[in-house]
């Protein structure tokens, strides 16, 4: 009896091999990945709603040709929705009667005219003794951001490296319901008066997520979302005459898979759950699409979240192998792994958890509201010459890689799928 039983489950297994090796193909990955990170697309700008169109009308056609329903609700396969630029048009700060240089200031306010003085004054000083000033610095200056009261910072010059960066970071930035006024100033260890004048323009700029879904057989109002981010960094400062960010790695790669993954899971037609696959955007600038997307649905009702990040080159432990993020979280990972029995491929826990991936990608939002939200990622991101810049394109992929990987995510979902297994919750309070 125990032969029939391991050579039915072999038998299956040689099924699902065969098949999801004939579904998912070498020349259709390439294909998808190649349009969505050509210079046609523009660099997939978030905040720029015109170049991310072809992006857009690319991923929608995918879906329709997959079959895919429009998401409960819409109309189509767009899940739109608007935000608030803040785009700062002028600004004198004063301290002690001196002008302050606009490159040392930086004010956080979504008011459109700011008259201060008096702000409560707090310094970030230079102190030699702490090893990891960089890491000093950010959670002063986070910690004072995220306050809800209004307050002027002073910044000892020694981190004026660290402010160049979270100036950068804090540029463009959008509205976040802040009532209160936060001054940041560079080069200033004390003042005894202070005072600010400025005047910013509120630009509403409409974003979309694309959304379809597979409604489950047997069980649909359970979800399994399959997601990953279409934005990127736009158009950059030229370097050897190239000046788009294509972002092929990041996250043309990982759009690629949830595209392929609609297209296999469609035709295998066993999923009992419902599949929800969405490309997010506005990812680069602060997760506004996946923050949004948790907000039109029942976190209670998603079962697992397989967010794809950059899967264009082989992991640090070579071809058939990949990592999960929060591998610790929940037994998500686990239950890929089992399903995995028998094949080549592996997936591991984050090895880089001094780079914080688990929060640096879409699944964190819904991870956020308890969800099983785990980040699937190949990239060796401490050595990464190519993340961020202008040359991540389609010639730096491994199709091969990105091939197998699709191959492995589809195979290690199956039980998640179709029901038979539900990964444990993920604790909320242990989620910044």
């Amino acid at each position: 009896m125990k032969k029939l039983i391991l050579l039915s489950f072999l038998l299956i297994s040689i099924s699902s091999f065969s098949q999801v090796d004939k579904l998912i193909t070498d020349e259709n990955v390439s294909r998808v990945i190649k349009t969505l990170s050509s210079d046609a697309m523009m660099g997939r700008p978030a905040v720029d709603p015109q170049k991310m169109e072809p992006s857009i009308a690319f991923i929608e056609s995918e879906f329709k040709k997959i079959g895919l329903k429009p998401l409960k609700g819409l109309k189509n396969y767009r899940q739109e929705f608007q935000k608030e630029k803040v785009r700062l048009e002028n600004a004198v700060v004063t301290i002690d009667g001196e002008t302050v240089s606009p490159d040392n200031t930086l004010i956080l306010s979504d008011k459109e005219n700011i008259n201060a003085s008096g702000l409560p004054v707090k310094t970030i000083a230079y102190d030699s003794t702490v090893t990891n000033k960089a890491q000093y610095f950010f959670g002063k200056a986070v910690s004072f951001a995220r306050d809800t009261t209004s307050g002027l910072m002073l910044i000892a010059p020694e981190f004026e490296a660290s402010f160049r960066e979270l100036k950068g970071y804090f540029s463009g930035r959008f509205t976040n319901k802040r009532t209160s006024i936060k001054v940041f100033v560079l080069g200033k260890t004390s003042a005894s008066s202070f005072t600010v004048k400025a005047t910013q323009k509120l630009e509403v700029i409409k974003m979309t997520n694309v959304t379809g879904m597979l409604e489950g057989n047997t069980k649909p109002e359970e979800m399994v979302v399959f997601s990953g981010h279409y934005d990127h960094l736009g158009i950059l400062q030229p370097l050897n005459g190239d000046s788009i960010a294509n972002g092929a790695d990041d996250d043309a790669s990982g759009t690629t898979a949830v595209i392929e993954l609609a297209r296999y899971f469609k035709k295998t037609n066993k999923n009992n759950r419902t599949l929800i696959f969405v490309a997010f955007t506005a990812e680069e600038i602060g997760g506004y699409g996946s923050k949004y997307f948790s907000e039109q649905l029942d976190p209670e009702k998603v079962v697992a979240m397989f967010n794809i990040e950059m899967i264009g080159k082989a992991s640090k432990w070579g071809q058939n192998s990949a990592f999960v993020t929060g591998y610790e979280r929940s037994d998500f990972g686990a239950i890929l792994e089992k399903n995995l029995a028998g094949t080549a491929f592996s997936f591991k826990a984050d090895p880089y958890p001094d780079q914080n991936l688990f929060y640096r990608s879409d699944n964190a939002t819904l991870a956020r509201l308890g969800v099983p939200a785990h980040t699937i990622s190949t990239d060796q991101i401490d050595i990464d010459k190519f993340y961020h810049t202008v040359d991540d394109e389609f010639e730096t992929m491994d199709i091969k890689n990105i091939v197998a990987t699709i191959r492995a995510i589809a195979l290690s979902a199956k039980s998640i799928v179709d029901g038979s297994d539900t990964p444990k919750r993920i604790d909320k309070a242990t989620v910044n």
